[in-house]
């Protein structure tokens, strides 16, 4: 299978326009792995391909018999019988290119479900750090677009290759062993038509990799601009989109013309070398049976004609294949790209799973960065005991969501350690620590599927009183009744037809089902109106109640009420305290509930 180091060094991958020769020599070997498991239905598809290449001859020879021995005698019967063996030979090569097509595309296809399988799995273990480096489209372009295009290798390529590689050798074969005079005047176009097709691969190669590259840009500024519909709307940038987007089709169009310009004058090109190796072929059999010439009958010459016309067929096909056997190396290289990366975050061989959690949380001397070279926290200490409700508060940038991360251990620290009911996370399981975590996000996200599966997303066993319950619990229950379905009403991608009040209740009730030791509230208020956080703030006692909470804020409502309010600042805690304490202290914390007149500036 493709990965662990599958080049993504020796080019850069966004390009697509790669001379083959440049190519990691490694990812050859992996394209012959993902085949290797298929070796055994590989060989029938290949055996299959030898005897439909085979039918292939059966049917210039028979023209051959039954113009010499039985059109030109008269004999009825036996033109009966060849046409019937025509019709025999061009039945067995239907069946078995059917055959081996299918098999072939069967092969393809268990590639690309295991290909896609293994990535969506290695992509769910890497690490947050991944994915902070890696956009969104280039991942899905490489688990589908790559994906296919390696099919394509596989089920395409390899089939042109070896069928039509077969057929020329057999072709050619037969042609030499019917008449060697006549083979022979039939290959002087092999050479004219390896100088076309010379004078044709580069610029094929040009044009289809700026055809590929246009369409990827079309693709990705489409993607875009879908997804900030809103933001367009709203600063009314339509025309100014529109014309951007009309001058990238307008370079995928002339792409693509260019393209369809090669073809329309390469095709075209192959049939007049074709068509010049039968003239020559007609002229030169016919100048051997006008001088008598021993063994040269019409039969011969028309079987010839016959097969000639075979003959350019898999030329046409092999010179595609170039084009497709790029794609998919480039494609390769992209799948492995992704395959090679190690998680950051991983499980020790020694790593155990935590009991049920009380909820205490310490962070000793804790030292973190996303780039190490620039700590964001710089020597955090803090102690939770289980049971309290604490606020991370501060400007932007100061650390308080790398706190969070930490805790959820999508990092690790450079420096100290963070430990739950004193277990140094990085000795426990991820899963065992984050089952025992909820997580309500400022924006939440909400999954296609009905509103029951989104609450009880985080404990599918959940049964739907409990469901229910929980909602009730939130102050969901009532409008999710008066939803068209209940509890069954589908939610699009994102709950888009949900208020944002809506989906974040339903966010607390799943929170409320996944019933977490560890609740993490990370600006969870800041974007809904008043009235629905009156709503929230009554269902907190309830979503607090035996739970260590954490909480990111800068609405006073939420966090005067904590046990502690830690204000963080420039990737340390400068002050802690309740929020009477930290008012009577006249500090940073007081400056900012001063200037925010009630909230807490994030």
């Amino acid at each position: 299978m493709i990965g662990g180091g599958g080049g993504a060094g020796n080019m850069r991958l966004d390009e697509y326009d790669v001379d083959l020769k440049s190519v990691n020599p490694q990812v050859w070997r992996q394209l012959g792995a993902l085949i290797r498991p298929y070796t055994g239905r590989l060989l029938l598809s290949t055996l299959l391909m030898m005897v439909t290449a085979a039918a292939g001859l059966v049917g210039p020879s028979l023209v051959q018999i039954a113009i010499d021995s039985f059109i030109q005698t008269g004999d009825e019967a036996g033109l009966n019988l060849a046409a019937a063996a025509f019709l025999g030979a061009a039945l067995i090569s239907w069946a078995t290119s059917y055959s081996q097509t299918y098999l072939i595309s069967l092969v393809g296809q268990r590639i690309v479900y295991d290909m896609r399988d293994r990535m969506v799995r290695h992509l769910q273990k890497l690490s947050f750090r991944f994915y902070d480096a890696m956009a969104t489209g280039r991942i899905v372009s490489r688990v589908m677009s790559d994906v296919d295009s390696i099919n394509q290798l596989v089920s395409a390529g390899l089939v042109s290759v070896l069928a039509d590689g077969m057929s020329l050798l057999f072709i050619m074969g037969r042609m030499l062993t019917m008449n060697v005079r006549l083979a022979l005047v039939s290959f002087v176009t092999i050479p004219i038509l390896l100088g076309v097709l010379q004078l044709f691969k580069r610029q094929m190669r040009v044009t289809f990799a700026e055809q590929r590259r246009q369409a990827a840009n079309m693709n990705a500024n489409l993607a875009e601009s879908i997804a900030g519909m809103r933001v367009t709307q709203s600063f009314t940038r339509e025309e100014q989109n529109h014309d951007q987007f009309n001058q990238i089709n307008e370079r995928t169009r002339k792409a693509n013309l260019a393209a369809i310009a090669i073809w329309a004058r390469f095709l075209p090109s192959i049939e007049l070398v074709a068509a010049f190796g039968t003239t020559l072929l007609l002229w030169y059999g016919g100048v051997l049976i006008k001088g008598g010439a021993t063994g040269v009958t019409v039969g011969q010459v028309a079987a010839f004609i016959l097969f000639l016309g075979r003959f350019f067929g898999p030329i046409r096909d092999l010179s595609q294949v170039f084009n497709i056997v790029q794609a998919a190396v480039i494609s390769a290289e992209r799948v492995g790209e992704v395959l090679s990366q190690e998680p950051e975050v991983t499980d020790l061989p020694t790593a155990y799973a935590l009991p049920r959690l009380t909820g205490a949380v310490e962070f000793r001397n804790v030292i973190f960065g996303y780039d190490e070279t620039q700590p964001i926290l710089k020597g955090i200490n803090l102690h939770v005991q289980p049971g309290q409700t604490i606020a991370l508060v501060g400007p932007t940038g100061a650390g308080k969501s790398s706190i969070i991360n930490l805790l959820s251990r999508f990092y690790d620290p450079q420096g100290g350690a963070v430990l739950v009911d004193g277990h140094d996370l990085r000795d426990v399981t991820q899963d065992s620590l984050r089952g025992q975590l909820g997580t309500v996000l400022q924006e939440p996200f909400l999954f296609t599927g009905t509103i029951r599966q989104n609450i009880r997303f985080g404990r599918p066993d959940a049964t739907d009183a409990e469901v229910e319950e929980a909602a009730k619990a939130v102050g969901a229950h009532e409008w999710i009744l008066k939803l068209p379905q209940g509890y069954e009403t589908g939610v699009n991608e994102r709950g888009a037809r949900l208020s944002v009040g809506q989906r974040q209740l339903i966010a607390f009730a799943r929170a409320l089902v996944a019933d977490p030791a560890i609740l993490i509230l990370d600006e969870a208020t800041s974007n809904i109106d008043t009235y629905t956080e009156s709503i929230i703030q009554r269902a907190l006692g309830t979503l607090l109640e035996g739970r260590t909470a954490f909480v990111i804020a800068h609405r006073l409502s939420t966090i005067q009420n904590a046990d502690c309010i830690y204000v963080v600042d420039g990737g340390q805690i400068v002050e802690q305290g309740t929020h009477a304490e930290l008012l009577a202290l006249g500090g940073r914390y007081a400056s900012l509930h001063q200037h925010t007149a009630g909230t807490i500036a994030e």
